[in-house]
């Protein structure tokens, strides 16, 4: 569907199903690929091609909540491949809790920095050599649940909130420079973790991650060249 031969994708949260599902579309498009998570112990189990095909993967370790862990694997990144072309950041994470009257500052807290503070670091790291090439393309993961409020979620509806108010705000700033930034808002993803917490629901409506990754590649494609700032929503039937 695409081809990002001789390009280089870095994808974070590579362990989870969204990011494994992107990483493994981004390769089988033909790029190199960095995959990034906190820890990488499980990905040589999820990608069998890091022996059979070495040449086109980084592995590397990260805490994006951290500045100086980010600037490590653009770091790391550019010795091996030179260049970031691509970035799909499915870092992220949801909880619920009591009403927001009632919630710990330090629940709200944690939801802010898993959410946005980590898109914010990892832009941050991963501009200016963009920047020096003059393109690049930044695909973030909000939510369905960015466009409006409810009840006992409002910590996580925020921190998504602030993930597409994040790619606005910057997508503005750098589109004369090159480098466009999106984000996607995925409705309820088709995950063992979410079939086991909901066992009676049609999972035939939910978005399987492979299609939320199609819309990664199509988002960092030269397809998608004139789109900056935008929140696509991929909802699947939910």
């Amino acid at each position: 569907m695409f081809d990002f031969t001789d390009r280089v994708a870095l994808v974070t949260g590579a362990g989870g199903n969204l990011g494994r599902a992107v990483a493994r579309a981004f390769y089988e498009a033909g790029a190199r690929v960095v995959l990034a998570d906190r820890t990488t112990e499980d990905l040589p189990g999820i990608f069998p091609e890091l022996e059979t095909d070495p040449d086109r993967f980084l592995v590397h370790a990260v805490d994006l909540m951290q500045p100086e862990s980010a600037q490590g694997l653009v770091g790391a990144a550019l010795d091996r491949f030179g260049q970031i072309d691509a970035v799909a950041n499915t870092v992220g994470g949801f909880r619920s809790g009591p009403a927001a009257g009632d919630m710990s500052l330090d629940v709200w807290d944690f939801l802010l920095s898993l959410n946005a503070r980590t898109a914010l670091v990892l832009t941050q790291a991963v501009v200016p050599p963009m920047r020096s090439r003059g393109q690049g393309a930044i695909v973030h993961t909000a939510a369905r649940a960015a466009l409006s409020g409810s009840k006992n979620v409002a910590a996580y509806t925020a921190s998504k909130s602030a993930v597409v108010r994040l790619t606005e705000s910057m997508a503005a700033e750098l589109r004369d420079e090159g480098i466009r930034i999106n984000c996607v808002l995925p409705g309820t993803i088709d995950t063992p973790e979410n079939r086991a917490e909901r066992p009676n629901a049609d999972f035939s409506k939910w978005v399987a991650p492979e299609a939320i990754a199609d819309v990664f590649l199509f988002l960092c494609s030269d397809a998608a060249r004139a789109i900056h700032g935008a929140a696509i929503p991929v909802y699947g039937r939910s």
